[in-house]
């Protein structure tokens, strides 16, 4: 996953399930502004479908994903 921030601040990355329960945090803390890739690895996770958000202080944006194995 790559986003590119505008500007400095607190970011949160998390991965929710189809239930809405938060199955995985990928970032939670402050972060420069510019381009950033964050590594996910879900081999401890299931099939099926996911969905990710994340939050800044002046973006939210939640995407869906499917995990294929």
């Amino acid at each position: 996953l790559f986003r590119s921030l505008g500007e400095p601040g607190y970011i949160s990355l998390e991965v929710y399930n189809v239930l809405g329960q938060k199955v995985l945090t990928l970032v939670d803390g402050q972060m420069d502004a510019g381009v950033h890739v964050v590594a996910f690895d879900g081999s401890s996770m299931a099939s099926g479908m996911y969905f990710y958000r994340i939050d800044t202080k002046s973006f939210s944006e939640t995407k869906k994903m499917v995990m294929l194995k």
